[in-house]
């Protein structure tokens, strides 16, 4: 039964009305529409729906509303003014500012088709909060066996994923 339920989406509260077990997924998009976070297999396998919950990767096709409840949620939307903060950024400032794994991905010129692209940069963000000087090892398996499983890319884009997380780390040095 649908009921009422306040979300933190990207520093804001929003009410939404869903039942407890309604995929995350679905209410981002659905109801907040919010397009970043994609279905790809609705099994938590591939990383089109990533998010973070409270700074952790999160697939938000198989988490319940429920559990997102409380915690503060993180779309690609939502990752300039994540950066700004961290950065200590005027809103003027923030408004025209990218997170750098964002300004990365297009500068190394990553997505094909950019389907999966939105959750590939939500496992970048993770792990260059976590390690802000990855190695390309690292790099790699942060994106194929970290849990719960591998990003998937049909297009291929791996090496210019890892160049991009590369020039990210660099960029948030400076």
């Amino acid at each position: 039964m649908p009921s009422e339920r306040t979300l933190s989406v990207n520093g804001a509260k929003h009410v939404v009305s869903a039942p407890p077990d309604t995929p995350l997924l679905y209410v981002l998009r659905n109801e907040l529409k919010l397009t970043g976070p994609r279905l790809g297999c609705g099994m938590a396998q591939c990383g089109a729906c990533a998010v973070l919950l409270d700074g952790e990767e999160t697939r938000a096709c198989v988490t319940p509303l429920s559990y997102a409840v409380g915690k503060q949620i993180t779309t690609i939307e939502g990752l300039p003014a994540v950066w700004a903060e961290q950065k200590g950024l005027n809103a003027a400032d923030a408004a025209k500012t990218l997170h750098p794994v964002q300004q990365a991905w297009i500068d190394e010129q990553v997505p094909q088709c950019g389907y999966c692209q939105s959750g590939m940069m939500i496992a970048a963000v993770q792990l260059l909060a976590k390690n802000p000087s990855p190695t390309v090892a690292q790099i790699k398996d942060a994106f194929t066996n970290t849990p719960p499983s591998p990003h998937l890319c049909r297009c291929g884009t791996y090496t210019a994923i890892i160049d991009a997380v590369q020039r990210a780390a660099q960029a948030m040095k400076s």
